[in-house]
């Protein structure tokens, strides 16, 4: 088994009774996934976006545990040491890419200061199933079409899915 695939398996035991977030998370991971393939990523970069994608939201349960909820910057506090943990035990993966993936979850709610491929991509991986999932009307997608997807083939995506067509 890959790494990825390990990591996907982790994953799932850990939301263990939580389909929704489960189905979260291998949706942004398939999104993610599709994106940076498009986008020509090379291997390396890839392998760590897809395995930021499958650990992006691991600080939702820490941070319900800790505060008794949870929001976008407590998963950002709270993920990358939950993230972190898992990656060190499941094993495959160094220091650095450890590093880059626990910085990944750390901003994947920061949206201003995205200026590498894998992380415009993770964000918008996540905004293309978050939208569907919490319902979004059509303004709410058009404005995050504008304020946020810069690469060409997420912003495909999420015009045909949403079929915003202007």
């Amino acid at each position: 088994m890959t790494p990825t695939q390990t990591l996907a398996l982790a994953m799932i035991d850990y939301n263990n009774g939580d389909p929704k977030r489960i189905q979260h998370t291998t949706k942004v991971h398939a999104y993610a996934s599709m994106i940076g393939r498009i986008e020509g990523l090379d291997k390396e970069t890839l392998f760590i976006l897809e395995s930021a994608a499958l650990v992006h939201d691991i600080g939702i349960r820490a941070s319900e545990q800790k505060y008794g909820h949870q929001n976008g910057k407590l998963q950002e506090q709270e993920g990358p040491a939950v993230a972190r943990e898992m990656l060190t035990r499941i094993g495959g993966y160094s220091e650095r890419q450890i590093e880059r993936i626990c910085w990944l979850v750390g901003h994947h709610h920061t949206y201003h200061v995205c200026e590498d491929l894998d992380y415009q991509i993770l964000i918008e991986a996540d905004f293309i199933v978050n939208l569907y999932e919490d319902n979004e009307s059509p303004h709410a997608i058009r404005a995050v079409r504008k304020n946020i997807f810069r690469t060409g083939s997420g912003t495909k995506m999420l015009e045909t899915m949403f079929g915003i067509n202007e």
